[in-house]
């Protein structure tokens, strides 16, 4: 089966590839990692080379076995942190786009009240009131990332629901909750889709900021943040930092590629004039 244009494009290929590397490496980090992640077995700060390829850290842990279980920590708790902002964002979002009048009134007002907040500031304000730990440090950024899904899925719904298809099951006896869920909900998807997709590197960035400020996960767990910020203990010894650092970086600039793929994908201007541009 021939992929459309969008997806042959160096970018989406990019993503894609370390993308899928990564989903290995979460996978099978027990049989790829060479030692413990948590064994204090070798020389302390030894530097990249041989049997560590990664350098150790301050307490003689391989980095390279902690980046790589650090993969089974950080990549599935970005995923579901964004599928929980989708699910309540966006229900929330189509509620108040449908039902309009003081439904729609009262859960603006709410998402609001969320952007009026900088977002790092009210994710750790929510993150220490809530007790520092790593779910905590999840609820807390899911508190600052559904507004965002609301507000497009409101402003999309708004501007489905007075569609004829819309009005014509209205008029055939439909109630609102079908509608919502049969004509309006499957037309909307798409641009939730590619925000959900750019909005992973966000998200883990947020997740590991707030375990690099000792919000998130705590030692000796293999969180990437919290390796990154071992890491400034020990400055002098970059590779204790750098590694961890380059693993959210390749992520984040993977998912924002094949969410840029995704939207090119989905816009026929856009997919049209890729095509164009191939011929």
């Amino acid at each position: 089966m021939k992929l459309p244009r969008a997806w042959r494009q160096p970018l989406a290929i990019t993503g894609g590839v370390i993308a899928l590397a990564w989903f290995v490496i979460a996978l099978s980090a027990p049989l790829l990692a060479p030692h413990d992640p948590l064994a204090q077995e070798l020389p302390r700060l030894a530097p990249p080379g041989p049997g560590h390829w990664f350098g150790t850290d301050q307490l003689g842990r391989d980095i390279l076995s902690r980046v790589m279980y650090g993969a089974r920590l950080s990549i599935p708790l970005t995923l579901l942190l964004v599928a929980m902002s989708v699910l309540v964002g966006g229900l929330l979002g189509a509620i108040s786009g449908y039902f309009g009048k003081w439904v729609d009134e009262t859960i603006m007002r709410f998402a609001d009240l969320v952007f009026a907040f900088p977002t790092v500031i009210l994710a750790m304000v929510v993150a220490a009131a809530l007790g520092a730990s790593l779910a905590n440090a999840v609820l807390a950024v899911l508190v600052v990332a559904w507004p965002a899904y609301a507000r497009v899925t409101r402003g999309l719904v708004l501007g489905v629901r007075q569609r004829e298809f819309v009005l014509s099951g209205r008029l055939l006896g439909f109630s609102a909750w079908r509608s919502l869920r049969v004509d309006v909900l499957p037309n909307v998807t798409g641009p939730i889709l590619v925000l959900a997709t750019l909005d992973i590197g966000t998200a883990l960035l947020l997740l590991s900021g707030l375990s690099f400020l000792g919000l998130g996960a705590k030692p000796p767990s293999p969180e990437w943040g919290a390796m990154v910020a071992s890491g400034v203990e020990v400055f002098d010894s970059w590779w204790v930092a750098a590694f961890p650092g380059l693993a959210i970086l390749t992520v984040v600039l993977a998912f924002n590629f094949l969410g840029d793929t995704l939207r090119d994908a989905l816009d026929p201007r856009t997919a049209r004039a890729i095509k164009e541009r191939a011929l």
